[in-house]
């Protein structure tokens, strides 16, 4: 089995938590879980903008060489500050000398890694798993990134015992500690789309055969 590494999420995982009691955003390809943030500063006016961000995907506040908020100079002041359209939001400094400005936050949670829990799936992709056994069909949507044991585990909740299956491609066994890629699941999304054909009409199939054990994990 493949030794755990960081996760991957789909752009529709990480829009379940949208709410300020569990609060994920994502950036620049990470994925991070902000409840303790939010439940931290509950109440706070500053805290509102990432609220309203909750389940969504933030890259375009961030300089991606920096890895930091966006800058812009300011028209009033000249000087360089963060640009933040959306409204001043937590850890931004004021455009002006402000006495309530508490600097003692320490690290401001954009760069605090205690709050990612993993990385973001540049491309999402659509299977279908068909159980030989009891012809049970499932359809799951699946980070192009992930191996085969990180896709079982996606599984688990319609079959325990997904483990105690040999899974198969066109008859071929898979890899399991590679990617569908990688086994030749190829994704032909790009050719479906410049011959004009809809990519829905095909969704590559997976075939699961029994062991005759009934391993769980």
């Amino acid at each position: 089995m493949t030794p755990t590494r960081v996760p991957y999420y789909t752009p529709r995982e990480v829009s379940r938590h949208s709410t300020p009691t569990d609060l994920w955003v994502s950036y620049l390809g990470q994925v991070y879980d902000l409840t303790k943030l939010a439940t931290e500063h509950r109440g706070d006016i500053l805290l509102k903008p990432i609220i309203e961000a909750a389940g969504k995907d933030i890259s375009h506040w961030f300089n991606p060489k920096t890895r930091d908020i966006k800058t812009h100079i300011d028209p009033q002041t000249g000087c360089l500050k963060y640009y933040t359209p959306q409204g001043r939001f937590l850890h931004v400094s004021p455009s002006l000398p402000c006495s309530d400005w508490d600097t003692d936050f320490g690290r401001p949670w954009w760069r605090d890694p205690s709050y990612e829990i993993g990385n973001l799936s540049s491309k999402t992709r659509i299977i279908r798993i068909i159980n030989t056994l009891t012809s049970q069909e499932h359809i799951l949507e699946v980070c192009s990134e992930e191996t085969i044991w990180e896709i079982l585990h996606r599984y688990l909740p319609y079959n325990a015992h997904a483990a105690s299956y040999t899974w198969k491609y066109c008859g071929v066994p898979l890899n399991m500690d590679v990617t569908l890629e990688e086994n030749g699941v190829q994704d032909e999304d790009e050719e479906f789309d410049e011959l004009k054909i809809d990519s829905d009409l095909y969704t590559a199939s997976i075939h699961l055969y029994f062991n005759d054990d009934l391993t769980e994990i």
